[in-house]
């Protein structure tokens, strides 16, 4: 008969497999004969019963271990055994959640901690509540021990933001990120590392719906959709007036035409999202100050507006030059071709977003800027979410 081992905590229920044993007494310090042989002795001991949980079948495999004389593989299988070191989380409504490094973690990377310290703060409160023989703990219990390391190992603030995160994610309101900025600026990179870490499973490009649009609408009709950002000046209807346009009058308007027939786009997804409740991370040129000033002050979502920007002309040509290796190297040509017009484009950028009160993110070092880019995330949230703890955790 066939032996099942059941997870009560995962309702799942899978076969007995001695070359799955076999592994995991390996990984323990056994070699491969020896780890076979409890494995197979294992087995015949489990007789005829049908099923059998995880955690007695790692209680069985230890006691076996130890009657073999490998005391210290038994202490080695049950450190590595999740059966044995689990921890259970019960949410608010006492429904029950494995205990995740990966999701506590994410909640302290908004308080601008680096990854390696927030893995380091989550493995330090596991192995504590382990050591404590707590394999069971409420959410706000928890939050209540995480918060208080905070305040003892790290600084007031960096608490109070941790508990503002977590204020914010019970509150069940979605998130919309606006990240703009001028090509080779890192909106692509630094919005594919923030949703990674804060969980955002939607992200979008503007340059996707720009494709999209371009699809849908003839060139002749609307010639600036069809021409990238910095060039979108060169379709002007100005030369049939006798008038051939210019970077110094024309390049701005060029620009904030495409911007315009864009942003119909742009308002569509953030609107779908509002409907879906659905976080989003939307990043782009075509994501004007304006723009998103516009969205920041209608939306029902909460929405945070950044501009990320190379300031120094060297290092943005030597992105953009090091974009071959992303994208074609014909493309990261025709860039370094247009670099005069992409930094104009780029100066443009920043005078609005000053005008427009858009908090400007120098993108000189990736890990900076993304501890920035959750600083200022956190700050938007904390005009709604005061993170009291006496609120909090009671």
């Amino acid at each position: 008969m066939a032996i099942y081992v059941t997870d009560p905590s995962e309702d799942s229920k899978v076969p007995f497999l001695r070359g799955i044993l076999t592994r995991s007494l390996q990984e323990a310090g056994l070699d491969f004969e020896e780890a076979y042989k409890i494995a197979d002795r294992v087995r015949d001991s489990l007789g005829s019963d049908a099923e059998i949980t995880s955690e007695q079948l790692a209680k069985v495999v230890s006691k076996h271990l130890r009657d073999f004389g490998h005391s210290a593989a038994s202490k080695q299988y049950l450190k590595r055994s999740p059966a044995i070191n689990r921890i259970t989380v019960l949410d608010r409504d006492g429904q029950p959640q494995p205990f995740s490094k990966a999701r506590l973690s994410q909640g302290l990377e908004t308080c601008a901690l680096s990854e390696a310290r927030c893995y380091a703060i989550t493995a330090h409160i596991e192995q504590t509540l382990l050591q404590r023989g707590i394999h069971e703990i409420q959410s706000t219990e928890l939050i209540r021990i995480t918060y208080e390391y905070l305040l003892r190992h790290e600084s007031d603030e960096i608490a109070r933001r941790y508990l503002v995160w977590f204020e914010f994610s019970r509150s069940g309101r979605p998130l919309v990120l606006l990240i703009g900025g001028t090509t080779g600026s890192g909106k692509s990179t630094i919005g594919s590392e923030i949703a990674h870490r804060l969980n955002i499973i939607r992200t979008q490009s503007t340059d996707l719906l720009r494709e999209v649009m371009r699809l849908m609408v003839p060139e002749r009709l609307i010639p600036a959709l069809h021409t990238s950002s910095f060039s979108a000046w060169t379709t002007l209807p100005t030369a049939e007036y006798g008038h051939q346009p210019t970077m110094n009058g024309d390049f701005e308007q060029g620009f904030l035409i495409q911007a315009s027939q864009v942003g119909v786009a742009i308002e569509g997804v953030i609107s779908r999202a509002e409907t879906e409740q659905i976080s989003l991370i939307l990043e782009g040129v075509h994501i004007h100050p304006a723009l998103q000033n516009h969205i920041r002050s209608t939306s029902g979502v909460i929405v945070v507006p950044v501009l990320l920007a190379v300031l120094k002309r060297k290092q943005l040509r030597k992105q953009l030059k090091g974009r071959g290796h992303q994208v074609s190297t014909r493309r990261a040509e025709r860039y370094l071709e247009h670099f005069d017009e992409i930094w104009h484009l780029q100066s443009f950028l920043l005078r609005e977003a000053d005008r427009f009160n858009i908090p400007i993110i120098a993108n000189t070092d990736q890990d900076e800027t993304i501890k920035s880019v959750m600083s200022t995330i956190v700050d938007k949230l904390s005009e709604e979410f005061q993170g009291d703890p006496k609120k909090m955790l009671g």
